[in-house]
């Protein structure tokens, strides 16, 4: 390998900050330099790739699709940089800090007791928490970007470790102004003539919903919205006639106080689990083994 054609760190940031930010004139300003250095800084990774990167359409620099294969790889090599520099700055403090991302159900509704918990237990501790979407998190799971994760659907990698960590169901839930409320069993063969508001398609508890509907060969079921919180949900059931799919964990509350009601189906359950995950590398990390002890102490409760 050629090493002294290698292109420069710095070239690739600055790629990166003129197509996020729009131009020469915001990524000069963003790195505190001209916007000659900025245009010079560009024209050098075009030399090392011997190629033009970026060209001008009209009034705006656009990528070129040999660009749009570097700009890709400028996003890879900044995210491993930045990570490389918060291990080093881990090792120096003891591994303190931990990089957790969870599903967005467990983070609306499981994750803040949990951040709060850990934190009066060891305020030595750092975590830094992101909600993402569960591919997104095998992704930085397999690729040293997160340390831990909380999820909804067991990753299928074979450098990520998984564990059980708590069994969940998905349930049919509704509020006071739907007829179905305080009903007994209904049919399965009812569910396609019910209007549904449910998560978006790439949700976890989506794809685990589509899933089993297609085992019971269940035919499409009429989504009148999808929306991307689970909070939001709950709150339009409590105003509408629609109804939705949701976790156990997140509206056992809800139908404990009678906001919610949960409407069974003659022989139909959505039997889940919510798993651990981590890099087999960071097996040994001392904020991951404290905080994975305290989910076992919660979930044996």
């Amino acid at each position: 390998m050629e090493y002294n054609s290698l292109p420069d760190l710095k070239g690739l940031a600055t790629l990166k900050l003129v197509v996020e930010l729009g131009g020469v004139e915001e990524a000069a300003h963003a790195l505190h330099i001209g916007q000659p250095a900025v245009t010079k800084r560009l024209r050098a990774l075009d030399a090392c790739y011997n190629t033009t990167l970026m060209q001008r359409e009209g009034r705006r620099l656009e990528l070129t699709p040999a660009g749009q294969q570097v700009y890709a790889y400028a996003q890879l090599v900044l995210d491993h940089q930045n990570l490389l520099t918060d291990k080093l700055a881990s090792m120096l403090s003891g591994q303190k800090n931990l990089r957790l991302e969870v599903t967005f159900a467990i983070g609306e509704h499981l994750l803040p007791q949990l951040l709060l918990d850990f934190s009066d237990n060891h305020p030595d501790y750092r975590i830094e928490s992101r909600m993402r979407y569960s591919r997104r998190i095998q992704t930085n799971l397999a690729t040293g970007l997160a340390d831990l994760a909380l999820m909804e659907l067991a990753p299928d990698h074979p450098d990520i470790l998984v564990q059980k960590w708590l069994d969940d169901e998905l349930v049919l839930v509704c509020g006071p102004s739907h007829p179905l409320w305080g009903s007994d069993l209904i049919p399965v063969e009812q569910l396609p003539q019910l209007k549904y508001v449910l998560r978006e398609p790439q949700s976890s508890m989506r794809l685990t919903l589509d899933a089993a509907l297609r085992k019971i060969a269940v035919p499409e079921i009429p989504v009148a919205m999808e929306v991307g919180s689970t909070d939001t949900i709950i709150e339009m059931l409590g105003r509408g006639k629609h109804v939705s799919f949701l976790p156990w964990f997140a509206v056992r509350d809800e139908i404990d106080r009678g906001r919610l009601y949960h409407i069974k189906v003659t022989g139909f359950r959505i039997l889940r689990t919510l798993w651990i995950a981590r890099h087999r590398s960071n097996i040994n990390h001392q904020v991951a083994e404290a905080f994975i002890g305290q989910l076992r102490c919660r979930s044996a409760i």
